[in-house]
């Protein structure tokens, strides 16, 4: 195994710079440091047709290859993790959905207790996408299981979690809103605002008390109008320190809403997620997100009971193809919005999420449009498209 060596490519994408025809020093697994020009006789990786990128951090994903986080199985924690190599993500929130709280609370556990063997992508926290939603836009979450938000059920999670629980999903129009978000601040957990018929005045009063995160914006929420902004409209308008999650499979958001997204929130808070689900990398057939059936065809992921998108079937890294391609982001924005602008949102940003001195040396190796050619993992490629 390599310890120190460096890697060349034709392009860096750095935090706030794009490097020309430079140099990344890889220490012991760490990045340390970018150079012009690389030692006389030092060990070179050459990627000199390609760009270096940070590696991407999905912070909205419920599962991949067939398995699920919901299945409470270590074994498919470990294949979702290796899994995702293959999509550009090196960190990542396992997902969970509205379901028995005494099931969610055996999920954290397990994450709690498997997540630092986990030869893949690196877990950094859990996020919990429910059950304090409104049964309107209930997507493809379980009614059933919907309730107002509880302290003393987050705190269980929290603690079962080992305090890996870093983000919840609420709807901003249930009783106790506020003093929920309150508690789940003074526990490290970031409020996220998600399947609700809120109007903006809730939605605002919700951020207004600490919440940063609108989930997969335009949908399971009230839409805008002129007399009404419902949550899109505070999605776009609430102040800064606010993100703007967006789904970029061009079923979820048409292009143009997605453009809006990121002129109103700017591209340093808009967030690239999948919501992918276990069918993502599996191909068309019959799949299940948690107990509700789900069938995918061409690209999507829908239930079989109505009709809704059930998640997605999105790979992160080709959330970043996708808006470039669209042109509505350059190449650095959309790497960006998929690596740090995520990892800012659950204030993970000092751990992944960009080429820095001193971060472990996780990074993808990308064609100018977006394309994946290679994965790295604490300086160790781990995959390579002509391997796959």
């Amino acid at each position: 195994m390599r310890v120190n060596y460096y890697i060349h490519g034709h392009q860096i994408i750095l935090e706030d710079q794009v490097l020309e025809d430079a140099y990344l020093k890889i220490k012991e697994g760490k990045f340390d440091g970018v150079v012009q020009t690389a030692p006389e006789g030092a060990e070179i990786v050459d990627y000199s047709n390609y760009i270096l990128a940070p590696g991407l951090v999905d912070t909205h994903i419920h599962g991949y290859k067939s398995y699920d986080v919901m299945d409470n199985d270590a074994q498919g924690l470990e294949e979702i993790s290796k899994g995702l190599l293959a999509c550009g993500v090196t960190s990542w929130l396992p997902t969970t959905l509205t379901a028995p709280a005494e099931e969610l609370e055996a999920v954290c556990q397990t994450v709690a207790e498997h997540y630092q063997s986990l030869s893949g992508a690196k877990v950094r926290g859990i996020f919990l996408e429910g059950p304090f939603f409104t049964e309107k836009y209930k997507g493809a979450q379980n009614e059933h299981y919907m309730m107002d938000p509880s302290v003393d059920l987050l705190k269980a999670w929290h603690q079962a979690s080992a305090a890996l629980v870093n983000k919840i999903a609420i709807a901003p129009e249930r009783d106790g809103v506020t003093d929920f978000i309150h508690s789940a601040t003074n526990l490290g957990v970031y409020t996220a605002l998600a399947h609700s018929d809120a109007t903006y005045a809730q939605a605002m009063e919700a951020v207004e008390a600490g919440a940063n995160i609108f989930i997969h914006t335009f949908n399971g929420m009230s839409g805008l109008h002129h007399r009404e902004p419902g949550m899109v409209g505070a999605a776009l308008n609430a102040g800064e320190g606010v993100y703007a999650e967006l789904i970029c499979d061009g079923f979820h958001v048409h292009p143009a809403a997605a453009s809006i997204v990121m002129k109103c929130r700017g591209t340093d808070e808009t967030v690239l997620v999948t919501d992918c689900m276990r069918a993502g990398g599996m191909g068309e057939g019959d799949s299940m997100l948690g107990e509700l059936p789900v069938v995918v065809k061409d690209g999507q992921a829908r239930l079989k009971d109505g009709g809704n998108l059930a998640g997605s079937i999105l790979e992160l890294i080709d959330g970043v193809a996708n808006v470039v391609q669209w042109g509505i982001a350059s190449l650095p924005e959309a790497v960006r919005m998929a690596s740090l602008a995520p990892a800012k949102s659950v204030g993970i940003e000092h751990l992944c999420g960009k080429i820095a001195p001193g971060y472990e040396a996780d990074f993808i190796v990308i064609d100018d449009t977006g394309q994946l050619q290679a994965t790295y993992l604490d300086g160790v490629k781990r995959y390579d498209i002509l391997d796959a």
